[in-house]
């Protein structure tokens, strides 16, 4: 256990006045799911925020590579916006930072020394260093956040390195805020937990504690890190050929245990995939990986190697579409294919939600060739986040007033508050919420009392932009039920002047489409509706409404299309029609002879109409 720092403030000067309002407390994201974890805590005019993290989209998010939750509330509040604290430097708790910076300034962001140099490191990346101050924290540091609001850095132990529980005083009282953690008594790099000060918090009195759920469901304690080292071992030395290992690249601790055995057994490793590269290397700097330099050899260096001296280490144990991994199944990769007698090692376990993207990849992988090892019995993986033992482990030595399980879906908040109900908090005291909730909190009550907005934002693949919900939705409803796109060309008195042009994409049932149907109906409907779009004005000219007569075909084309087919399909119409300009009325009984004239003129100066779509 380290001896307690010199605190960035006294613990003196922590101890809250007489409250004179209660304390907010709103999640923004993981609430009912994994991901996004973001939580917002306001005290009158002061606003703090506890981690901002990035989820990843499932495969009906078509287009989508980063989901965020929607953080209007803090862009409305932005003045009162104090600081940000981190607890730790996965992706699901700090991913976000980088867009929010875009979006309104953070003063100051405190946190581990390894969260923030990855976190810098993707700031500097998108040119948004300036836009905040990066200041690095130890255990047992407090920090004083704002008049109202002092930060406690306690030492957790997680799959991530250099992880902290967050003790945050308040007027009203502490609220334990813990993090993604399990209580692993012999932690890899012997940073332990610190429960003696968890336990002298629980002892002075918790007014709330807010616990990771993720596990709520599976008895026991988590196992330690230190349990994967006898699986790991066996499958690599029983590997014949290349090892290729994928796990998380924030996985400090594993990526540590694989150089090592690398070491004891003679082979080199190489690094596939940007982010696993750039935790090595800031790990490495930090203090937290150890390895010789000559244990880390670049792919080329690693090529010309015999196959048994070879371990690589990728990304990709997600199934991510864009992972090293998944590019290397594909054989898409520029640097690396597989060949028989390859060992591929899942370290890893899939996220909810990813479990059929991860059996895709393995499938390929075994395809091609590869011996593939993976699954929960094989000892390669523990989780970094307690049980149902460690969550009560954590309950008892803080011995909260009140109770929000957080980080989890809805049935392991449910499971996580029934055990907290087991350790002797009453029911009245737990509180199970959505994203969005306010929850109200003083030394008397618990409640949620409103809400504010809380949905997610999707930044689309190329970055570009948000993706707004009723877009997804359009996109989610054209690749169930497949798109028909129309065309029709008009003269400047709404005659056609060829039959529309009809393609179609994705249709169940499209034996029974005709679009040779079409034209006898669009020209019914212009024919009727023409004398309700066009009127006669002064001089003998012409005025045509023509997005009044676009939105009628679109309509009954939209109707003749979704009475053929099953489904809902995306119908498209396109309506080219000349410049809107006045026609005369003179010239409106015409010959052929004028009329071919007339098409070859409209072809020099037709344009195009934005396309009127109908979800």
């Amino acid at each position: 256990m380290r001896t307690p720092r010199t605190s960035v403030a006294s613990r003196s000067a922590a101890a809250p006045a007489r409250p004179t309002s209660s304390l907010q407390m709103i999640p923004l994201g993981g609430e009912r799911e994994i991901g996004k974890n973001t939580w917002v805590f306001r005290y009158e005019d002061d606003i703090i925020l506890v981690d901002a993290g990035l989820a990843f989209p499932d495969e009906t998010m078509h287009g989508v590579n980063i989901v965020l939750p929607d953080m209007t509330y803090i862009k409305q509040n932005r003045d009162k916006l104090r600081a940000l604290v981190v607890t730790h430097g996965h992706e699901d708790h700090i991913g976000g930072i980088p867009y929010h910076l875009r979006e309104f300034d953070i003063p100051v962001i405190y946190g581990p020394r390894l969260a923030l140099a990855l976190l810098e490191e993707k700031l500097r990346d998108v040119g948004l260093l300036n836009r905040t101050e990066l200041r690095p924290v130890g255990p047992r540091d407090i920090v004083p956040l704002c008049k109202n609001f002092f930060a406690e850095f306690i030492r957790n132990t997680h799959s991530s390195a250099d992880s902290f529980t967050i003790a945050l005083h308040t007027p009203v009282g502490v609220v334990i805020q813990t993090g993604d953690f399990k209580i692993d008594h012999t932690p890899v790099d012997g940073e332990r937990f610190d429960l003696h000060r968890l336990a002298e918090h629980g002892e002075k009195g918790v007014l709330c504690l807010i616990s990771d759920s993720t596990n709520a469901e599976v008895p026991g304690f988590t196992p330690s890190e230190a349990a994967v080292v006898p699986g790991l071992t066996k499958a690599i030395a029983e590997a014949k050929g290349r090892v290729i290992i994928t796990t998380f690249a924030s996985s400090v601790h594993r990526l540590n245990l694989v150089l090592q055995i690398a070491e004891q057994q003679g082979r080199v490793v190489s690094l596939l995939g940007r982010s696993m590269l750039n935790v090595v290397a800031h790990a490495r700097r930090l203090g937290y990986i150890r390895c010789k330099d000559e244990t880390l050899q670049p792919m080329h260096v690693i090529n010309s190697l015999p196959d048994d001296k070879v371990i690589i280490l990728t990304t990709g144990s997600q199934g991510e579409p864009l992972a090293a991994l998944t590019r290397i199944a594909n054989g898409e990769h520029p640097q690396l294919q597989i060949k028989p007698g390859d060992t591929v090692i899942w370290s890893a376990n899939p996220i909810p939600g990813n479990t059929l993207a991860v059996t895709r990849v393995i499938d390929k992988l075994m395809e091609l060739g590869a011996n593939v090892i993976y699954g929960k019995d094989k000892g390669l993986h523990v989780s970094g986040h307690g049980c149902q033992e460690d969550q009560k482990l954590m309950i008892a030595l803080t011995r909260p007033k009140f109770f929000v399980p957080t980080h989890g879906e809805y049935r392991m908040l449910v499971k996580h508050a029934e055990t907290a109900m087991s350790m002797g908090i009453p029911r009245e005291n737990i509180v199970i919420i959505n994203n969005g909730d306010v929850v109200e909190v003083n030394q008397e009550r618990i409640a949620v009392v409103g809400r504010v907005p809380a949905g997610v934002q999707m930044i689309t693949a190329s970055h570009d932009g948000v993706l707004m919900d009723e877009i997804l939705q359009e996109r989610q409803q054209m690749a169930r039920d497949g798109v028909v796109t129309v065309v029709i060309s008009l003269d400047g008195r709404g005659r056609l002047l060829c039959t529309p042009q009809v393609q179609h994409l994705g249709l169940a049932g499209e034996g029974n489409f005709k679009g040779s149907d079409l034209k006898p109906l669009v020209e019914d409907t212009l024919q009727q509706a023409w004398p309700r779009f066009a009127r006669s004005l002064e001089r003998g000219s012409l005025e045509v409404d023509w997005a009044g007569l676009k939105a009628e075909v679109e309509q009954v084309v939209r109707r003749f299309v979704r009475e053929q087919l099953p489904g809902k399909p995306t119908v498209l119409v396109f309506v080219q029609s000349p410049e809107e300009e006045s026609v005369p009325v003179t010239s409106l009984p015409v010959g052929e002879d004028q009329l071919d004239q007339e098409r070859l003129a409209l072809g020099r100066r037709r344009r195009s109409s934005a396309a009127v779509a109908a979800s």
